[in-house]
């Protein structure tokens, strides 16, 4: 019993690391936040980004500086100026990472994720994947390494940009299928094939 409640204490303190990793990031230019409000009528719902030089310039409270500061900081900043303003308004805020999508996805591109958009949905932001996109093989590359993670199982159970671990500047990269590539030979192979026979036919006259 002991044991069992070891591993679940362990289990936990595990998923919550990884899950803080994401909040932990620092934004950085080019990156954003995602402000929703629930009950406000003034025009502040929206995406803004970071500048050049670290700050985020949002309605009615000014700048914020990000550099050199976690997300959860900035996001608690955020969260406190506008409640001084509003009194405990209904809002939500979100941090926009910039992320790659490659390979067989129909539109592939930098796309801004929320923590919370499911993986899915990052590959709806690209258009989806194509009919030779291999789906059980898709990794993620960050800085010129390539991170291996169990995407049926992501995929099955609906699981998130901080379910993955997400950063900002990550590709998504998605690979084809072996058997397009191979239809692609076999394509070039039976081309080769019938330029020999013209050929032969051409030399024979």
């Amino acid at each position: 019993m002991k044991n069992h409640i070891v591993f679940i204490a362990a289990t936990f303190f595990i998923a919550m690391s990884l899950s803080y990793c994401l909040f932990a990031q620092q934004l950085t230019p080019g990156d954003g936040v995602r402000i929703s409000f629930l009950d406000i009528t003034d025009n502040i719902s929206g995406d803004y980004y970071v500048e050049p030089d670290g700050i985020i310039s949002l309605p009615f409270i000014g700048g914020i500086v990000t550099a050199n500061r976690d997300f959860h900081d900035v996001k608690r900043q955020i969260v406190f100026k506008y409640d001084s303003l509003y009194k405990s308004p209904k809002l939500t805020v979100h941090a926009l990472f910039r992320i790659n999508v490659l390979g067989e996805v129909r539109n592939p591109g930098y796309y801004f994720v929320t923590e919370i958009e499911k993986f899915t949905g990052i590959l709806a932001l690209a258009g989806g994947t194509t009919g030779d996109a291999d789906l059980e093989s898709i990794y993620i590359i960050r800085n010129y390494e390539e991170i291996e993670f169990d995407v049926k199982n992501i995929i099955e159970e609906g699981g998130s940009a901080s379910d993955l671990g997400l950063q900002s500047g990550d590709q998504i990269y998605v690979p084809r299928t072996w058997w397009a590539d191979a239809r692609g030979i076999t394509v070039i192979i039976s081309g080769a094939a019938l330029l020999v026979t013209v050929l032969a036919l051409v030399l024979r006259k």
